[in-house]
């Protein structure tokens, strides 16, 4: 029922004697990263198809996102360089043929989809993490597929055919700087928060040896073994790709999500008790490395396996991530799709929900990442059911990251509140910058019940997640019940760390 009637009290710079930052439990964490996949390649997840108009992919986009805030998701890995193309306006590549239907042909209206996409993800507090494909060039070997001035056409000197489709040949050095220049193009032209790479690196093993034998004896003097080489040319890539990122924008976030299999205990003693493929062998891929050199800020290794599997069960993979992490973050992928599947774990219906209550059991875990948007917003098996009345039932705050930035802002200043018609109107103040210069990137506001005790590690009253600090305004419109209300406001920066509270404001509602 709407509000009839307020009175308003307000208490100015009142700091609660019971005030609690204690941790919340498990249930319900105040900090988790809660993520999905928005796929392009091949039309996965978005736009539903090619050549659709610019409006039309724009209001796609947005349905998505508002399914997911309700979802409770609070970032996005938003799919830009699908096969050596651009997602995006600010571009050395072409643009991507899953937009407008041909390669090389934008949008039309005109419009930039990644700019687009990181404002809607900011209105919404979550963030946005560009996901590239930094070897994969094409989906298929037909050469009308591409656009004469696609690069494995201008440069094809740079490229190997395998099972079928076309990549980026690693070992060339020339190649690893016109990726690295690629992704940088990005880091500076917008507003992402993120950069993320999946489990693409070397193609996954066919029935053919990899065609780079030439490019080793080139290039491979100095290491006895092709795989070691292999290896080392995706570890320089990383290694150089995570200084340059991180020396552009301190706060940017550099992530990767691997294969669920590191290696194997039985072909190394410091590998996981599992058999199966291994992302160290088959793709030259050595994620452990990447961690413990501390290139990249978050694992979110790709765990789509059900608890128990025989070969790779998913708490012993879960369990060996989060033991190698080296004190970064580790967000576990989850593949929603297979939620269906008639087959192992997966007729259990409560698979994936009893994996997110595994992981939050594990300190060292701080999320999940889901697979896909499409799968998540089709509600297989019921999951998004339960993310929303139960698992994600609150909102949570993205987890901090110490070794990037440790200082919190200083707290809102002169919180007020006042009568408008069918709500609360918060007013408040931007706080002053703190000693390392940063301001507030925007704001967290709290509500409690007047008998309740303030304890803001509790997601349950967080009513609102803003990331626009000249905002400093705010409506509470919910249908409350009769009685008083206090309301707190903090700021959080870039890296999310959050101030202590504002001053207090209380409201007596009557109906």
């Amino acid at each position: 029922m709407p509000i009839k009637r307020y009175s308003l009290i307000v208490l100015g710079l009142v700091f609660f004697a019971h005030f609690s930052f204690a941790q919340s439990n498990v249930s319900n964490p105040k900090r988790e990263f809660r993520a999905v996949w928005i796929a392009t390649v091949q039309n996965i997840d978005w736009p539903s198809k090619r050549g659709l108009n610019s409006e039309t992919q724009k209001q796609e986009f947005v349905n998505i996102l508002n399914d997911h805030q309700k979802t409770g998701i609070n970032a996005i890995m938003l799919q830009v360089r699908p096969s050596a193309d651009a997602v995006y306006g600010k571009s050395r590549e072409l643009w991507s043929m899953f937009l407008s239907g041909k390669q090389g042909v934008a949008p039309q209206p005109l419009y930039d989809p990644l700019d687009f996409a990181v404002a809607e993800a900011h209105k919404r507090g979550m963030e946005l993490h560009a996901w590239f494909n930094p070897y994969r060039a094409t989906n298929d070997t037909i050469d009308s597929n591409t656009a004469i001035q696609h690069i494995t056409r201008t440069k094809p000197e740079w490229f190997f055919t395998y099972a079928g489709k076309k990549y980026f040949n690693p070992g060339l050095p020339e190649v690893r700087n016109y990726i690295i220049g690629v992704i940088m193009d990005v880091v500076r032209n917008y507003d992402i928060d993120g950069v993320h790479f999946d489990d693409y690196f070397y193609p996954y093993p066919g029935k053919t040896p990899l065609p780079d034998s030439v490019s080793f004896v080139q290039y491979g003097k100095g290491f006895s073994s092709i795989d070691d080489w292999r290896r080392n040319n995706v570890d320089v890539l990383i290694k150089t790709l995570s200084d340059s990122i991180h020396a552009e924008k301190r706060y940017m976030k550099f992530g990767i999500s691997p294969f669920g299999i590191w290696r194997n205990q039985k072909d190394d003693p410091e590998g996981s008790e599992t058999n199966g493929l291994s992302g160290y062998s088959a793709l030259y891929a050595d994620a452990k490395k990447w961690l413990t050199e501390g290139w990249i800020d978050y694992i979110n290794p790709q765990v789509y396996f059900p608890f128990n599997y025989p070969a790779a069960a998913y708490e012993k993979l879960v369990d060996w991530w989060s033991n190698v992490a080296n004190g970064k973050h580790v967000y576990i992928g989850h593949g929603v799709y297979r939620a269906m599947e008639d087959r192992d774990g997966w007729r259990d219906r409560q698979q994936l929900p009893n994996q997110i209550r595994y992981l939050r059991q594990n300190p060292r875990v701080q999320g999940s990442v889901f697979f896909s948007s499409k799968s998540l917003t089709n509600n297989l098996a019921g999951f998004k059911d339960s993310l929303r009345n139960d698992y994600y039932k609150y909102p949570a705050l993205l987890p901090q990251m110490i070794w990037m930035d440790a200082v919190p802002p200083l707290s809102p200043l002169k919180l007020k509140a006042s009568r408008v018609p069918g709500g609360v109107l918060l007013k408040w103040s931007e706080p002053i910058a703190v000693r390392d210069g940063e301001v507030a990137y925007g704001y967290v506001i709290y509500r409690f019940d007047k008998n309740e005790r303030i304890d803001i590690n509790n997601p349950e009253h967080i009513i609102h997640v803003s990331f626009n600090a000249k905002t400093t305004t705010y409506t509470d419109s919910s249908d409350k019940q009769s009685g008083k209300y206090i309301y707190l406001v903090t700021s959080i920066d870039r890296m999310k760390n959050e101030s202590t509270p504002s001053n207090a404001a209380t409201v007596k509602v009557k109906k």
